[in-house]
């Protein structure tokens, strides 16, 4: 398939495309337009954004189209031709990390929310051209071509899961940690210190892999959106990571943002990239793709995010503290005694997973999630000294479901845990993860041996507390320390 892509008016922020598919002799083709996107599991329904939709052969002629549902057009072709082309518009007008805008300065497009496909061609090769404006450079994870302004794609997966933002005024720098070039893409009124970028940056990397062995790509881009009031929201994408920050008067609060977020979307190139739950291989995007382990894909992540960058001494300990007790605080003080488990909570997400919802009866995938993750890993490292851990079952993960790209259950992640564990853990699925028991009792046990407590006062708000303890102390130093040491001299 064959897109090309123009905004004639810019400041109108609709968006021209035309998909050109072969025909391969059949008297019909269906177009479906996806109905949710990768990264954020709930319909959204971006054909609502298009506003006219035709259809002509190659030779010119006009075809009839016949709307089939809400995001699904069949076109009557000539077998005799060998192509069909599509034409419609979008309306691009949304600044968030999953959405796409246009302007005169700036084009920010995902091509999950436009990018149509034709039934049965999901796994060939795609080709995007742009008509961009003078000037305007590209940053995005597809492969440039040898014609200006032309990327392609080995599928229509590949092509949807990686965002493109363009302008003539985006910012670049790079550097390389064990064989990964990596790109940071800045675009926004900010003057970004680039040699402390860099250096940060490069240490949360080096740790990353570090941990896991090796990295899915050879190429990782992190393309920033910084905007002038306040954001915060981030999407994992093939070999990219789609960030969108603000203000950007906030000094060091949005450099902490994004340090925090760009290592968390970083761990998902592993987690839910690549390590992917079953019922996501592949992505059905005509509809909800239920599953019930994303307390594996965001828990492990957003807990894996910050003790990165306290690993790679990103963070200190006050910072890394204050980021552990700001998801204590989300999870126990919003829902710290919801009626749904974390298995229910990642089910529903589909229904009212973005969203407030009633008082009490969901948990966050994310905020009890990491809470969880933490549970096992410390109580893995005092079983066993730290000689075994939450990073062993990460490691697992991916050498025999992320490798060969397979996709695991519920009941493939319990069993690595109970391998790596020598335990059953029935404690653990019953109460943590398939029961919605409160965790103040199984946390602070964790805690405890790293020399931590957590208080809940009558209001029902928390705190987290050091504790004065030498021995407890000593396990926090392990329990942080990098997998393998970083070496500066010869990176600087």
């Amino acid at each position: 398939m064959m897109y090309h892509i123009a905004v004639p008016d810019p400041n109108s922020r609709f968006v021209e495309i035309s998909c050109t598919a072969p025909v391969n002799g059949q008297q019909t083709l269906e177009f479906q337009l996806p109905a949710w996107r990768p990264g954020r599991y709930e319909i959204q329904n971006f054909a609502k954004n298009i506003q006219k939709f035709s259809a002509r052969s190659s030779s010119g002629a006009d075809l009839r189209v016949r709307k089939l549902t809400k995001d699904r057009w069949q076109v009557d072709t000539n077998p005799a031709d060998e192509q069909v082309i599509v034409s419609y518009n979008f309306y691009a007008a949304i600044q968030n990390a999953g959405s796409s805008y246009v302007d005169e300065d700036l084009w920010y497009l995902n091509f999950i929310n436009f990018a149509l496909y034709a039934e049965g061609q999901l796994e060939e090769y795609c080709q995007v051209t742009l008509d961009l404006p003078e000037g305007f450079r590209i940053a995005c994870g597809l492969t440039p071509t040898e014609q200006p302004n032309v990327l392609h794609a080995g599928s229509y997966y590949q092509l949807v899961d990686c965002p493109l933002l363009a302008s003539a005024t985006l910012q670049h720098e790079t550097y390389e940690e064990k064989g990964v070039n990596f790109h940071v893409w800045m675009h926004g009124n900010l003057h970004p210190n680039w040699r402390r970028i860099r250096n940060d940056f490069a240490r949360f990397s080096f740790e990353q892999i570090a941990m896991m062995g090796d990295f899915p790509e050879k190429e990782y881009h992190f393309i920033n959106l910084i905007l002038p009031t306040a954001f915060y929201h981030g999407v994992e994408h093939f070999n990219s990571t789609m960030i969108v920050l603000g203000p950007d008067d906030e000094g060091e609060g949005l450099y902490t943002d994004l340090l925090g977020v760009s290592s968390h979307e970083l761990f998902h190139a592993w987690n839910i990239i690549r390590i992917r739950p079953i019922e996501l291989l592949p992505y059905d995007f005509t509809k909800e793709n239920y599953f019930t382990t994303c307390f594996v894909a965001e828990g492990c992540t957003t807990y894996y995010g910050d003790l990165f960058l306290r690993r790679a001494h990103v963070f200190d300990d006050q910072a890394y503290i204050k980021e552990l007790q700001v998801y204590m605080k989300r999870h126990f003080e919003n829902s710290g005694k919801a009626a749904q488990s974390l298995i229910e909570s990642s089910w529903d997400l589909w229904l009212d997973g973005y969203e407030k919802g009633i008082p009490q009866r969901k948990v966050s995938v994310y905020h009890k999630g990491a809470l969880v993750a933490l549970i096992l890993d410390l109580f893995l490292r005092k079983k066993f000294d730290h000689a075994r851990s939450l990073d062993d079952v990460m490691r697992q993960l991916w050498q025999r479901f992320g490798k060969p790209f397979i996709g695991y259950t519920y009941a493939d992640y319990q069993s690595i845990v109970r391998e790596i564990a020598d335990d059953p853990l029935d404690w653990y699925w019953n109460d943590c993860i398939e029961g919605n028991l409160p965790l103040e009792e199984y946390l602070n046990e964790a805690l405890g041996f790293v020399g931590l407590q957590m208080t809940t006062f009558t209001n029902g708000n928390i705190q987290l507390h050091v504790r004065e303890d030498a021995r407890a102390n000593r396990q926090w130093e392990r329990w942080l320390a990098p997998v393998e040491a970083y070496e500066t001299s010869e990176k600087m």
